[in-house]
């Protein structure tokens, strides 16, 4: 709305001192990855809220045995009959990933794009017990009203079909919520940004951008999808075995693009991996695969000569169970690769993974097959603004308060340096759980909502203590020591402590075993207890503990976790 509206509005009797429009992040600020953010409109103690985004983030080897990292929704839980509904910007993980798990504790409205509902229902036919969740699809260019808020999807570029910005009418005002975005004169599938859309709210007045801050770090422009497709399609020509490529399962563009390349090079295209058929299946069924010829099957692959095959694999980071990986093992039944064969890596780094995609990339080169990856060729470009995208975003838009989401502190500080470089009145630096105040008045942060982080670990879902993590963490440090110890009815040792050691070493620096020692250890610390305490049970079992842990400390230098049972024998 103009601004000259907007100060009525701000300056109305029945609003001012009394509404309020506010911004809280639960996820994916100060981070990259689990977004999940609130818009809460009206009186403090009665705000009306909508839920942007739910996604994951993926654990690494510091969390061991969990599978996801979730948003904490205690404060969502909370507030739940206050929240009017949850609108999903698009279908990558980090976006849309936790809404199978969290949305039965809030049983909410959802809104989504068709494919990002398609996504969502083959996700969920594909998960044990996952919810059966209604969604209403809008599509870009369409309106819609969720409670107090107007919303209005915002077509925009990104490395997944139909990904889209949200422009947030309120009566105090509009924020215009990019969620992840670039500037691709020639996408490979849908699309181009609205710019001309984004230029008339600009005209009619914007209060907050609330922006992507991936690439905010990055010079210049990002490279179109169309040049990495044309870098592919010289790459597949030139090979002399087979390719294989891995990617995002959910760069549906992307795919395509390496099929109409291997069909140009008279090649077929093999897919591999359950997510990437996953996203190949829904984008087939919304019309995106048109005009390709139909993919090769596992069975047939043996009876295609080297040099007429194309792969499209998961696997582009480094997960040990993707098919990439189990292809550089030689674990797939009927799929190899051989001396010869090109591998290209059709992706980004995501920050941690480093470690496993290079032992992947190590395990294909020790078989003589070449690797290309992005530091070699065009072979994949990010879908987030670079600088001089973020410069012309906020030409079209003109926000009167610039919100810096979707990045570690260094993006946000980069954006919000160069917001204030372009410009923007007021400049807000935001994390996760602080709720911004957009309006009235000056941006503000104006209190701190409860979050934080809960984990997936097979079927269930917890904190690190309820899960174990915790305890996991320490005993993939310092191992596990069970022992067991009887007494009979004169608290006597009845029968030799058992003494079991996992993930100890096995000698000490003397070669002497280590269980021996601990066992030593556990029948002199209960012999020095007088034999008419040994009635306290408790007294014995830490007393053992203790005597465990101080004698593989004295010989090993750490402590590891120790279960002591203790049990009386009944008199006969």
């Amino acid at each position: 709305m103009p601004q000259s509206r907007l100060d009525d509005v701000q300056n109305d009797s029945a609003v001012n001192g009394k509404a309020e429009l506010v911004f809280l992040p639960l996820g994916g600020v100060g981070e990259i990855g689990m977004n999940l953010a609130m818009y809460g409109y009206g009186p403090e103690h009665a705000r009306e809220w909508i839920i942007i985004d739910m996604g994951v983030s993926f654990a690494g080897p510091e969390l061991p045995g969990a599978d996801l990292i979730l948003p904490d929704i205690r404060y969502l839980e909370a507030e739940r009959n206050n929240i009017r509904g949850i609108i999903i910007t698009h279908a990558h993980e980090d976006h849309y990933g936790s809404l199978l798990d969290l949305w039965p504790r809030l049983r909410l409205p959802v809104y989504a794009t068709p494919f990002t509902a398609g996504l969502l229902e083959a996700k969920r036919q594909a998960e044990y017990n996952a919810p059966e969740i209604p969604v209403t699809v809008f599509r870009a260019g369409e309106s819609f009203e969720v409670g107090s808020f107007k919303i209005e999807a915002l077509a925009v570029t990104h490395s997944i079909p139909e990904p889209v910005s949200l422009a947030i009418t309120t009566p105090l005002g509009r924020v215009i919520h990019t969620g992840d975005w670039k500037i691709d004169p020639e996408p490979s599938l849908g699309p181009v940004l609205d710019e001309t859309r984004f230029e008339q709210l600009g005209n009619e007045g914007v209060l907050a951008l609330v922006c992507d801050s991936t690439n905010a770090m990055r010079e210049g422009e990002s490279p179109s999808e169309r040049q990495v497709s044309e870098s592919l399609r010289e790459l597949i020509e030139n090979a002399k075995g087979r390719v294989a490529i891995t990617t995002f399962s959910s760069n549906v563009g992307r795919i395509r693009s390496i099929a109409e390349a291997a069909r140009d090079a008279g090649r077929q295209v093999l897919v591999v991996g359950r997510s990437m058929k996953r996203c190949i299946s829904v984008a087939t069924e919304l019309g995106y695969m048109e005009g390709l010829p139909e993919f090769l099957s596992e069975e047939d692959y043996g009876y295609v000569p080297r040099e007429n095959v194309v792969m499209v694999l998961t696997g582009s980071q480094g997960e040990p169970r993707a098919a990439l990986a189990k292809l550089a093992r030689d674990e797939m039944r009927s799929l190899a690769l051989t001396a010869g064969d090109t591998v290209i890596f059709s992706s980004r780094t995501i920050p941690g993974n480093e470690k496993s995609i290079i032992e992947i990339k190590n395990m294909l080169i020790e078989q003589g097959i070449k690797i290309i990856s992005d530091d070699d060729a065009l072979v994949h470009v990010s879908g987030h603004p670079r600088r001089n995208e973020l410069k012309r975003m906020y030409a079209w838009v003109r926000p009167q308060i610039l919100v810096p989401v979707h990045g570690e502190a260094a993006h946000l500080v980069a954006q919000g340096t160069l917001g204030i470089q372009a410009g923007i009145p007021d400049v807000a630096q935001v994390r996760n759980g602080d709720v911004l105040r957009l309006a009235p008045g000056p941006a503000k942060i104006i209190d701190e909502a409860p979050y934080g982080r809960i984990y997936k670990d097979g079927r269930l879902i917890g904190d690190e203590d309820e899960m174990g993590i915790t305890e996991r963490r320490k005993l993939a440090y310092v191992g596990h020591v069970a022992v067991s110890i009887l007494l009979d009815n004169q608290h006597k040792i009845y029968d030799e402590p058992e003494v079991v050691a996992f993930g100890l070493p096995e000698e000490d620096s003397q070669r002497n075993l280590i269980e021996d020692l601990l066992y030593d250890a556990v029948v002199s610390a209960v012999d020095s207890i007088p034999r008419a305490r040994r009635k306290d049970i408790e007294l014995v079992r830490e007393a053992a503990r203790r005597a465990v842990r101080a004698a593989a400390n004295d010989v090993w230098g750490k402590k590891p976790v120790t279960t002591v049972f203790v049990t009386r024998i009944p008199e006969a």
